[in-house]
């Protein structure tokens, strides 16, 4: 991924933070001269290997995880708060005329050589965890033991987990570091009128990241 320094986040706090708020990864992995991709829930085991560990699961017909490369690496790429910037925010516009539109975005890349696991008691574990973590907020959380044993052993016989021990960890946060800071707040504030829980997100960002200052 092509990374100016000015947009570059390296804190393994802050990237696991991003997976953890936007778990749905689109994984692509080198299959037969090709590149395969699928979109997965992923849960994150931050203290499983120096970067953490991503675990998920595909359904048993999809060929994915028998071609998945065991000795290349693939990539998990997760999407957090996203915007299009108008140059109409930016009082430069109106100064200079010197402005362009953009797009604001936070993204991780999750780099690593997946395992595949087929084993029912695994898959069971996994399964749990996953359903925990997502049913929390729910007034009344749904998990496993609810529904009936034999169903379940069916849904568990119809997938199957892959891990991916995470080698190399990516961030990057282009949320306007680059301008100056009266053209950041009028892009908070344009971003505050589309009144979308994204705009919001990205408003965020846009407001807390200040641009570097210069080299000496």
């Amino acid at each position: 991924m092509y990374i100016p320094k000015h947009f570059e986040e390296r804190d393994r706090a802050v990237l696991h933070a991003l997976i953890r708020a936007h778990p749905l990864g689109t994984w692509v992995t080198p299959v037969g001269g090709t590149l395969c991709v699928n979109h997965l829930p992923f849960l994150l085991h931050p203290d499983r290997g120096e970067h953490g560990t991503l675990v998920g699961h595909v359904a048993r017909a999809n060929s994915a995880w028998r071609e998945c490369s065991r000795t290349a690496p693939s990539v998990v790429v997760f999407q957090g708060p996203q915007a299009y910037i108008t140059p109409s925010w930016y009082p430069g516009k109106r100064e200079h005329g010197k402005v362009v539109p953009t797009w604001n975005y936070a993204v991780v890349h999750a780099h690593g050589i997946p395992e595949v696991h087929d084993d029912r008691e695994w898959l069971r574990r996994h399964v749990t965890e996953l359903t925990a973590a997502h049913e929390a907020g729910e007034e009344r959380p749904w998990e496993p033991a609810d529904a009936p044993a034999d169903f379940l052993d069916q849904m568990l016989a119809a997938i199957v987990g892959v891990e991916i021990p995470i080698a190399t960890l990516e961030g990057k946060w282009k949320v306007g570091q680059n301008r100056n800071d009266a053209d950041r707040r009028g892009a908070v504030a344009g971003l505050g009128l589309r009144h979308t829980e994204e705009a919001a997100a990205m408003a965020e960002l846009v407001a807390q990241r200040r641009k570097p200052p210069a080299a000496p």
